[in-house]
């Protein structure tokens, strides 16, 4: 039934549908939002390492023009004009190189950068210095003369350090210009430099900023992580760095956000990363605070629900049970109040509702019973009384011929069968005086009429079963009057019983004419319904008997007989399960 879809499922499927769609919409737009930062974040880094990038070039950029603006100085074109083979200059020589020394100290003091510039005489074979004019080794420095920017590695201790030289010949184009230049201007500035620049970006913010080449290698903040970034540079030489690129590298299950830029001047990478659950994490509080808010909220609901479903939902299932059984004529059922609210007042009234009603049948029951021992009554006294005036008459004709044998027989019979039908205070009498009674009967008529034959076979068990009195002897009565006086072949009657699936059946059958099917049919449909004028109250009377005793499941049926006439059946429940052997009362 549809209340068994109760009130508490209906809620929390209602609640389920109102959650699932806030979930499912603060998921997606969760998700949006945490792209769009990421994208945003991206981008971010990228520009931010784009403007650092562009401050190291230009630095660099700024440094690499030293030489070409030195190259046009005019102590330094002097400088390249002196030929001498003697180890020691003259003195217009070394005021010479002094004032050249301190335009390279002033030119190196002009950034904030440590740089170191050289001036190469090849034709002296000199080197000038800030501090230093002394002899240089021609072989290296052919070795050392690169285009742009020349990177090698140094050690520094534990450290390794990176040293940047830019060297820059006059005229330019010439071809071995460590024997033909006429002047080689040196910069050299090494990787600390940069490094501070790193630990000022990271200080600025950034997580852990670091350089990084893949023939050269890394250039670390003094801070760094190096074996977090060492494995990262692992994962990210797998797949080949873009000018700008941004990825995310999973190193030991955590995501890592990576930003690189190129550098146009050097070819070295700027590397920044950082965890991406440090730029999400007020994300994930967020969504956790929404989660568990929403747990709370479903949990509360479920409450809610549950509280709703005990304070209504039960209270209603117990008034609809209340009803069934009472519709079921279970007028004993109570309801239980629960609390002090409406459902215990409509409990109460409920109870009190049925007990008023229980009263109320209790009542029209007794006046049933009454009323049907009543009609009972009646019926029993509704026997048809022109069976006593024949055998009055009987008696009368037989006094006339003098037969006293005949009149003192019928006397008797008539005795002992009006005897029980005039002092049955009984409801209900044992079968086996009912089929005394009848034998009297059967005595009667065979004294009235000698054709007549009659046998009575009825098991014990069924002798033994009480039953409404005058039952059967109506049945008999017909037999005779309808199918043995009326056929004048006619005269055997039999009785007969057995018990078919906790049913007792009786059967009185005749060989006289006997119905039609149709007029056997339209005869029990006047048995079932209310007696008229056009129908003797025998059948009738012992159809409404039985059906008062027993119920619809009793009743007449009525067929044709073997012995050609017709078999009148009486059924009813039996009221025992005895079974025993078949006893006769046979009469020729």
């Amino acid at each position: 039934m549809s209340y068994r879809t109760n009130l508490f499922s209906k809620m929390v499927i209602l609640i389920l549908i109102m959650l699932i769609p806030v979930v499912l919409l603060y998921w997606y737009s969760n998700h949006k939002t945490t792209a769009v930062l990421r994208d945003e974040l991206n981008r971010s880094n990228s520009n931010q390492l784009e403007f650092f990038q562009n401050q190291v070039n230009t630095h660099i950029e700024l440094l690499s023009s030293w030489p070409n603006l030195l190259i046009h100085d005019p102590d330094i074109a002097s400088f390249r004009r002196i030929y001498t083979d003697s180890r020691y200059f003259d003195l217009d020589a070394i005021n010479l190189v002094k004032r050249i020394q301190n335009k390279l100290s002033i030119q190196e003091s002009s950034s904030n950068w440590t740089t170191k510039l050289y001036l190469y005489s090849p034709s002296m074979g000199r080197v000038v210095s800030e501090r230093d004019a002394r002899f240089y080794d021609k072989q290296a420095l052919r070795e050392s003369i690169v285009s742009g920017w020349d990177v090698r590695k140094i050690e520094d201790g534990e450290d390794e350090k990176f040293m940047f030289s830019w060297i820059t010949a006059s005229p330019y184009g010439i071809k071995d210009p460590a024997v033909n230049a006429e002047t080689i201007i040196k910069l050299e500035f090494d990787s600390d430099n940069i490094r501070d620049m790193l630990d000022k970006f990271k200080d600025d913010g950034r997580h852990d900023p670091f350089y990084y080449r893949e023939e050269s290698g890394v250039i670390y903040n003094r801070t760094s992580d190096r074996g977090l970034t060492n494995r990262l540079m692992n994962q990210l030489a797998i797949h080949k760095l873009q000018d700008v690129d941004n990825r995310t590298v999973v190193i030991d299950n955590e995501p890592y956000m990576v930003n690189t830029v190129k550098s146009s001047t050097t070819g070295w990478y700027l590397v920044d990363y950082m965890p991406l659950s440090d730029i999400l994490k007020p994300i994930h509080q967020s969504n956790v605070l929404f989660y568990s808010s929403m747990i709370c909220l479903l949990g509360m609901s479920f409450l809610a629900a549950y509280l709703l479903y005990v304070q209504v939902q039960v209270p209603v299932k117990q008034l609809i049970r209340g009803f069934q059984r009472l519709k079921q004529e279970d007028y004993s059922v109570r309801i239980q109040p629960k609390g002090r609210n409406e459902f215990s007042f409509l409990s109460e009234r409920f109870n009190s509702m049925v007990e008023q009603i229980q009263q109320l049948f209790q009542h029209v029951y007794l006046e049933q019973i009454h009323v049907r021992e009543a009609r009972l009554k009646q019926l029993q006294s509704q026997i048809n009384p022109h069976f006593f005036y024949n055998c009055f008459s009987f008696i009368t004709s037989m006094a006339k011929l003098k037969r006293v044998d005949a009149v003192v027989a019928m006397s008797h019979n008539l005795s002992r069968y009006y005897r029980y039908t005039t002092r049955q205070e009984r409801d209900v009498v044992p079968l086996k005086e009912e089929i005394e009674f009848v034998n009297c009967y059967l005595e009667i008529q065979q004294m009235r009429m000698d054709r007549i034959r009659y046998r009575i076979d009825l098991p014990d068990s069924m002798m033994r079963q009480e039953v409404p009195p005058l039952i059967v002897q109506p049945l008999v009565e017909n037999a005779v009057i309808h199918g043995i006086e009326a056929d004048a072949d006619a005269g055997e009657i039999r009785v007969s019983g057995e018990k078919q699936n906790g049913v007792m059946i009786l059967r009185v059958e005749d060989d006289g004419q006997g119905m039609t099917s149709e007029k056997r049919d339209k005869l029990l449909d006047k048995l079932r319904g209310t007696m008229d004028q056009d129908m003797g109250c025998g059948l009738w009377n012992v159809n409404q008997r039985l059906q008062l005793r027993y119920g619809e499941q009793a009743g007449i049926n009525i067929t044709e007989s073997p012995l050609g006439g017709l078999c009148v059946a009486l059924s009813w429940p039996a009221e025992d399960e005895i079974d025993e052997e078949e006893v006769s009362i046979q009469s020729e």
